[in-house]
């Protein structure tokens, strides 16, 4: 086994949850309780200037594929263009050193699930995922759907990745929400799994999160 093989074997933990259910947020500050700790995400406030492609991957997603998907941009092309993050993951997962102890973002599992509700069915690119190393244990931050929609100003921030229709509106948002955790609650089916439910605060919700993390 090569060196870069054998650190794709160490343990890492996925934060996993619907839109809305606060992230990035709570990685922020499970990253300050836990400085021994490596947050991995592509969310923007954990990304590198070494990494500015994937943040600018990221951007033109949003701004320039999903506003024109299906006319301009296939599903597939978006599948395509999503697997950057999905790759960048795993490959940060190999380059950290071995004695420090890591939680991803959301890892493959809400991007596959993304894909398939945006009518990718199928996709090779799913088989090689899946063969991606599995994390110790997913730690999955419940919300319900209206607290989720109040968090968008009412649909105002979300993009057409989180909802169904052309426009958003309630209907379509908890029809896509509860079709979102039932794909990544199945995809994560063969790894332990902890449930946090709703928690009145980004801090008691990391409570929660910590107390698992460092049981």
């Amino acid at each position: 086994m090569s060196a870069r093989e054998a650190a794709y074997e160490r343990p890492f933990y996925v934060l996993l949850g619907p839109d809305g259910a606060g992230k990035s947020s709570v990685m922020a500050e499970v990253g300050a309780r836990l400085p021994g700790w490596r947050m991995l995400s592509t969310d923007n406030a954990f990304l590198g200037p070494e990494h500015e492609l994937v943040r600018r991957l990221r951007r033109h997603v949003v701004e320039d594929v999903l506003p024109n998907l299906g006319t301009s941009y296939s599903a597939d092309f978006l599948a395509s263009l999503l697997q950057t993050a999905v790759v960048h993951l795993k490959d940060q997962v190999g380059c950290q050193d071995g004695d420090v102890p890591l939680l991803m973002d959301s890892y493959y599992y809400k991007i596959l699930a993304k894909c398939r509700l945006a009518g990718v069915g199928s996709n090779p690119m799913y088989s090689w995922w899946r063969s991606f190393p599995q994390p110790r244990a997913v730690v999955y931050l419940d919300v319900s759907a209206a607290s989720a929609w109040r968090r968008s100003a009412e649909g105002a921030r979300l993009n057409p990745l989180e909802y169904f229709g052309e426009h958003p509106e309630w209907l379509g948002f908890e029809s896509f929400q509860k079709s979102l955790r039932k794909l990544m609650l199945e995809e994560v089916r063969d790894v332990p799994v902890t449930i946090i439910e709703e928690r009145p605060s980004v801090g008691r919700t990391v409570d929660a999160v910590v107390e698992v993390l460092t049981s």
